[in-house]
Order: structure tokens, then C-alpha cells, then sequence
């Protein structure tokens, strides 16, 4: 998402730093290019006219310091104005201290609604919150027992309704439940509909009054860009919306919805949809998405992914064993590949960074190819025995071909892990020996997916 916007924005401020000062000329021009920038990202026309005048006059109202270049300055003045735009805070969730907390998700089909219903539970389970889904979609064939499924999944409990009841009676029973079962928060998944009608908007009115949620989530495709946010208006004017989702960021929408939706709905983006994984969902921070449209990366999201996903205890025990320089074996390896997993493999890793570093690493790294690396990696080093993990010196020719059939590989790829293991290992040796910069040397070309 964003990559034309983030071009464009990078070009203008290139521009601006071959200037000595700004001036209203030099302004103007860059304007120009950001308002085009942004109509091409889909972004709704009331918002670009408020975004570019407000950059302006504070671009135009700005000294820039002698230690200030005013490329530096106007990458701070549009950073700050994209956070506004879209923020300028995180929202988090009202969970009512008098449980249980109702969150209502609306929606059309198609957004999303039921997988991101039981993304937002296993995040609140997370948090030691005890959940319980809800379906009241008796409509769309199955759709009650999607989400009973996806609750099994992350072990939430499910209410278990059916396509013949009606969705008030639903709503009435499963708060009783809640309540005699001691449940934090609900979680109501509506009906959606292809679009928006009178019967659809007057059965989520009904809902809405009868459960007076503590939040009402808006699911909206952020590929649809600026239809998702005429859609979210539309439904807020019905029921008052306290927040949005937006899902499939991690697609091909323009970034429209996301830069528009808080100034024109005047409500805010809670969450954002990142991959179709059932943890595939992150807290919005308006900032961080302003540095990534930058390119400056979201380096407090690695960090926070890093602290999240990866095993301490696995962490500290390879740290002693690239200390002495022994014992790192394809245990170990395969280990590094599980957590880079955990973290959203290498694609989710390289959006997260710099757009100068994202590029280098883009010349030798093809984030497609390096995630089916990682999956191939895990399954050739499962297929081995403990004894060959701990001693890769046993694999020989017999042993690779039934490692390659038991993995469903090929003996040529069983080569390259070993391979790609050794050069690790001696790389291992060298750090510990204190010899970082022979190691960065050596670096580029051992990993997996690099071209």
C-alpha cells in the first residue's frame, strides 16, 4: 500500500532540498506535485484541498533554522500534517469497566467482517480479556458456522446461534449469556449486504439500540478507497460510528481510505487488517503510518513485533553460542527461520523499514521468493533426524534423498541448505572472534530468496 504516494512525496522533497530557502514559487510547485500524488492515491478531494493548505501555510509561515535544510523541514511539516490527518493518536478500544464491553462490527460483504471479528478476539484474548463471538449474520449460507470455526481456531468461545433465529433474539440471548458466563467483552458480527439498503440499515439500527455497544467498528476494504469512505458515512449517519477497520492494507489499494477517512468521517481508524493470518491485525498509529508514506520505516512497529514474537529464551541461548563459537547447529538455524516466521516473514519485516534500506535490501533480497524459502527451509530441517540436526557432517547421499522425498524437495535443495547453513556457521565463528566487519562483507547473497 502507499508505494506511488511515497515515491511522489520522496521526489518532491529531493526538489525542496536542492533549494536554498523556501520561497512561495518553490512552495507552489511542490504542492502542485503532492496534490497529484495524493488524487492518484485516491484520496478524497475535500481532504487533498484541506492537507496541501495546511502544509502550505505552514511551510510558507516557517524560518527554517541554518541547521535546518528545508528538505528536513518540509518532511517534518508534511509528517506532522499526515498524522493530524489521520490521528492524530492511536484510539484504543473502550472496554467499559462494568462488563461485558458489546462491540458491534458493521459492514457490506466482502470486507471482511467475520475474519476480522475473530482477529480482534484473539488481540483481546491477548490482553487476558475473556471473549465471546457472536454471529447474527442469518443470511449469507455458512456464515454463522465461518465464525464458529475461526472461534475453535483461537480457542474463543462462539455463542451458538443458527440461521433460523432471528438476529434481536440472538442479540437478547447472547447477552444474558455473557453476563451468567462471565465474559469481558462481545463481540456482534452483523449481516453484511453487496450494498447498502433500507432493510439492511434498519436491522442494525434495531441491533445497535437493543445492545447500546461500547464501540461500533466500521469493516471497510481499504481497496476500495474512496467509496469505503462515502460507505462508512453513510453508516455512521445511521448508527454513530466510534471507530474503523480497515482491511487488506497489505494489498493494492492506493492508500485513499486511510488518509481520508478520519478528516471526512470524523471518526478514527482503530485497526488495520495486515495480512489474511488470524493475527493478521495491528493496532492504527496514525504517526507511524505518516514515517512509512515518508520512507522512514515504522522502526518502533519492528521493534514492538521483535519483543512480541520472539522467544527470549531461544534468543539468549543462540547469543552464548555465537559468543564461544560452537554448538550452532541446523536446530539453531531453523529456530532463526521460526521466529522470522512469527514476525511476518520477510515481506512484513522489509515494509517496516527505511525506504533507503527496503531498497537495498529489495537488489538482493525478492520478499516472494524469500518467504517460500523460509517455509522450504522448515520443512527439509523437519524432515531430519534430532542427530542429524545437531551433526550435518552425517548427511550424505542416502540421507539427503529421503530428506528431500520426506520434505517433498529436491536433493539439489537439500545442497543449498547445507550450504547456506556452513556459510552462517563460519559467519557465526567470525563474530565471535570479533571480526563483524568480515562477516557484513560475506553477508550479502547467503540468505534464502536472495537473487
Amino acid at each position: 500500500m502507499l508505494e506511488n504516494l511515497t515515491d511522489k512525496l520522496q521526489s518532491v522533497v529531493r526538489k525542496i532540498s536542492g533549494q536554498a530557502r523556501f520561497t512561495e514559487d518553490n512552495i507552489s510547485d511542490a504542492m502542485r506535485e503532492v496534490r497529484i500524488a495524493l488524487i492518484e492515491a485516491d484520496v478524497a478531494i475535500p481532504v487533498v484541498k484541506f492537507f496541501i493548505d495546511e502544509v502550505k501555510a505552514k511551510a510558507i509561515g516557517t524560518d527554517v533554522l541554518k541547521s535546518v535544510s528545508p528538505g528536513d523541514a518540509i518532511v517534518k511539516i508534511v509528517q506532522d500534517e499526515l498524522t493530524n490527518l489521520m490521528g492524530p493518536e492511536n484510539a484504543p478500544l473502550n472496554i467499559a469497566k462494568k462488563p461485558p464491553s458489546i462491540v458491534l462490527m458493521a459492514g457490506l460483504q466482502g470486507s471482511g467482517k467475520t475474519t476480522t471479528s475473530a482477529k480482534l478476539a484473539r488481540l483481546l484474548k491477548e490482553q487476558k480479556k475473556k471473549v465471546l463471538l457472536v454471529s447474527a449474520d442469518v443470511y449469507r449460507p455458512a456464515a454463522i458456522e465461518q465464525l464458529k470455526t475461526l472461534a475453535k481456531s483461537i480457542d474463543v468461545d462462539c455463542f451458538d446461534s443458527s440461521p433460523q433465529d432471528k438476529p434481536l433474539a440472538i442479540a437478547k440471548a447472547s447477552v444474558e449469556f455473557s453476563k451468567k458466563h462471565f465474559y469481558d467483552v462481545i463481540i456482534f458480527d452483523t449481516a453484511g449486504r453487496t450494498s447498502i439498503d433500507e432493510a439492511m440499515m434498519d436491522e442494525i439500527r434495531k441491533l445497535h439500540k437493543q445492545l447500546d455497544p461500547a464501540e461500533t467498528l466500521f469493516v471497510v476494504d481499504s481497496m476500495q478507497g474512496q467509496d469505503a469512505v462515502n460507505t462508512a458515512q453513510a453508516f455512521n449517519e445511521a448508527l454513530e460510528l466510534t471507530g474503523i477497520i480497515l482491511t487488506k492494507v497489505d494489498g493494492d489499494s492506493r492508500g485513499g481510505a486511510a488518509l481520508s477517512a478520519k478528516h471526512v468521517i470524523g471518526k478514527p481508524i482503530k485497526f488495520v487488517g495486515v495480512s489474511e493470518k488470524i493475527n493478521g491485525i495491528e493496532p492504527f498509529y496514525p504517526d507511524r503510518l505518516a514515517s512509512r508514506i515518508l520512507g522512514m520505516g515504522d522502526i518502533v512497529g519492528l521493534v514492538e513485533e521483535a519483543q512480541k514474537n520472539v522467544d527470549q529464551k531461544e534468543a539468549l541461548k543462540l547469543a552464548e553460542k555465537v559468543k564461544s563459537g560452537k554448538n550452532f547447529d541446523l536446530e539453531d538455524f531453523k529456530n532463526q527461520i521460526t521466529q522470522m516466521k512469527k514476525m511476518g516473514g520477510v515481506g512484513a519485516l522489509m515494509e517496516k523499514m527505511p525506504a533507503q534500506l527496503m531498497g537495498q535490501a529489495q537488489q538482493k533480497i525478492n520478499p516472494e521468493d524469500g518467504d517460500k524459502s523460509l517455509v522450504q527451509i522448515e520443512a527439509i530441517i523437519n524432515s531430519m533426524t534430532p542427530l542429524e540436526r545437531r551433526d550435518p557432517d552425517l548427511i550424505k547421499a542416502k540421507r539427503k534423498q529421503r530428506i528431500a522425498n520426506g520434505s517433498g524437495t529436491q536433493v539439489q535443495d537439500i545442497n543449498r541448505l547445507l550450504t547456506q547453513y556452513e556459510q552462517m556457521r563460519k559467519m557465526m565463528k567470525l563474530f565471535s572472534k570479533g571480526g563483524l566487519s568480515k562477516m557484513m562483507r560475506g553477508l550479502a547473497g547467503k540468505f534464502p530468496g536472495m537473487r
